[in-house]
């Protein structure tokens, strides 16, 4: 690591030392989005935008300016359960680790409602075509580990069936179409009631709001998990 590392090797005291290091850091981060996912809920309670909240806390010198959204892969969301793990074999209860992930744990279930609750009233559900923009775990990799936009897709197909997902970081053949969603190799304009903007690959960056737009029917519902497009398309946002 030394030959290829320029910041330079720490060496811990122990591997105990290390492992524990690293899995503290991955917890202590899912801890602080779950937090920024927990005042996002509130802020939908008290009708203000959540990111404009962090946009004023952010002037603070000394905030942490996480985002909320969906908290998957093999780092961030194992991590705290191999610390709760080693902590009850030893015979001590965590009280804080854990609840972040419960937080984390419970977003795709809540986006998913709130997408299902909108069509009730608005649609015949049983027809509804519904586009996903990404799959995987975190933007710009093809890792789909762990990635929570499966959770939100199983939460969606209990009541919808029409579910495609696009992603160019995934490999075709390595993600197969199953009776819940249908991976696309490109997408049509004018074809879905519901686009959701779930994972933010400098890909979808590129793509002027107007073309993501022109992807759905007439007033799409638009479910903007990244806080990418303005203000005046989405209806769902975290």
């Amino acid at each position: 690591y030394e030959k290829i590392i320029k910041a330079g090797v720490f060496y811990a005291k122990s591997i105990e030392v290390a492992e524990t290091a690293k899995a503290i850091e991955n917890a202590q981060r899912d801890i602080n989005i779950a937090f920024i996912n927990e005042i996002a809920l509130l802020c939908q309670k008290l009708d203000i935008s959540v990111y404009d909240v962090l946009d004023a806390a952010k002037t603070k010198w000394n905030f942490l300016p996480f985002q909320p959204g969906l908290v998957g892969g093999h780092c961030i969301g194992v991590d705290p359960y191999y610390l709760s793990y080693i902590a009850k074999k030893n015979n001590f209860t965590p009280k804080i680790i854990l609840s972040g992930r419960k937080v984390n744990e419970s977003i795709p279930k809540i986006i998913a409602k709130k997408i299902i609750n909108k069509l009730l009233v608005k649609k015949d559900i049983s027809k509804v075509k519904i586009l996903i923009l990404g799959l995987t775990f975190k933007e710009n990799c093809s890792d789909v580990r762990n990635s929570k936009v499966f959770d939100l897709i199983n939460y969606l197909s209990i009541k919808l069936q029409k579910i495609d997902v696009y992603d160019p970081w995934v490999k075709r053949g390595s993600i197969k179409s199953n009776n819940k969603f249908k991976m696309i190799k490109s997408i049509s304009k004018n074809k879905y009631d519901v686009i959701v903007y779930a994972v933010k690959h400098d890909f979808f960056s590129k793509i002027e709001e107007k073309k993501i737009i022109s992807f759905g029917k007439k007033e799409p519902l638009i479910v903007d998990l990244k806080n990418e497009l303005s203000k005046s398309y989405p209806e769902i946002r975290l």
